[in-house]
């Protein structure tokens, strides 16, 4: 029987996703390298005490609708929904302004664990090629080292760093083809090509599903046999990418002061 990993919705793509599962997202912190519809779909099933695995928590649709862009959802959306219960990050919470995840964890309602972003990346890489652990001098001295094995190398102190490894990952990417195989737009690889295939199963939201051989060999950047589900989204009105502007940003603010007013 032909392979074929296209699943026909987002629903059915996360639709085995339980309570209590270990869930990577992908994505570096803007919304178009984001599975926006992956995490919608799992807001609707309402899965509880989620562990995440990203690089950021989410600035929030607000801050995206501000810059015109349709699919404006990111990692905010299970954080406010209080599906998450702990959250393994690199950039927990926004230098400008308070966004969800702070004002919850200082609430005492979600739990972090703050690894450096490179790390953060090698464990991920690590998890998916099957590497037991690996020594890092990133983090000596502050409170990332503590409960970690030390060890002096070539003059210099290491930690030493085990694999992230989940449940699922949830990537998105540019397009796909039925077997799975993936290439990226621009720099939304980021964290995306990294955790393909260091979950049990990675679920991969594309912009457009292709024939097989459509994909150059030379640019194909995750291979098929990291992922498990295809899934294409909706078609939108391109937007390029573009940074968040400090407007934006106090148009946010205000109108997350309005809310708690």
């Amino acid at each position: 029987m032909p392979i074929n990993k296209i699943v026909s919705s987002f629903d059915e793509a996360v639709a085995d996703i339980p309570d209590g599962a270990t869930i990577m997202v992908g994505g570096f912190g803007t919304v178009p390298s984001c599975p926006t519809c992956l995490l919608e779909a799992l807001a609707r099933k309402g899965v509880k005490n989620l562990t995440t695995i990203s690089n950021t928590t989410g600035f929030g649709s607000d801050v995206w609708k501000l810059l015109g862009y349709k699919f404006a959802e990111d990692m905010d959306i299970l954080v406010r929904n209080g599906q998450i219960k702990k959250a393994i990050v690199a950039a927990p919470v926004s230098t400008i302004y308070q966004n969800t995840f702070e004002r919850l964890l200082r609430a005492g309602k979600v739990e972090v664990e703050m690894v450096p972003q490179g790390t953060l990346a090698e464990r991920i890489r690590a998890a998916r090629a099957g590497v037991g652990g690996f020594y890092v001098p990133v983090g000596v001295g502050t409170v990332v080292e503590e409960g970690k094995e030390k060890r002096v190398i070539d003059g210099r102190i290491y930690l030493l760093e085990y694999p992230l490894k989940a449940d699922f990952a949830l990537i998105k990417a540019h397009k796909g083809d039925r077997w799975g195989n993936l290439v990226y737009r621009r720099t939304s690889r980021t964290f995306n090509a990294t955790m393909a295939g260091a979950a049990k199963v990675t679920i991969a939201e594309v912009d457009e599903i292709v024939e097989l051989g459509e994909l150059d060999p030379e640019i194909i950047v995750t291979p098929s046999a990291y992922v498990d589900r295809v899934v294409e989204r909706p078609k939108e009105i391109e937007v390029e990418d573009k940074p968040i502007s400090q407007e934006a940003m106090e148009s946010h603010k205000r109108y997350q002061e309005r809310g708690s007013a």
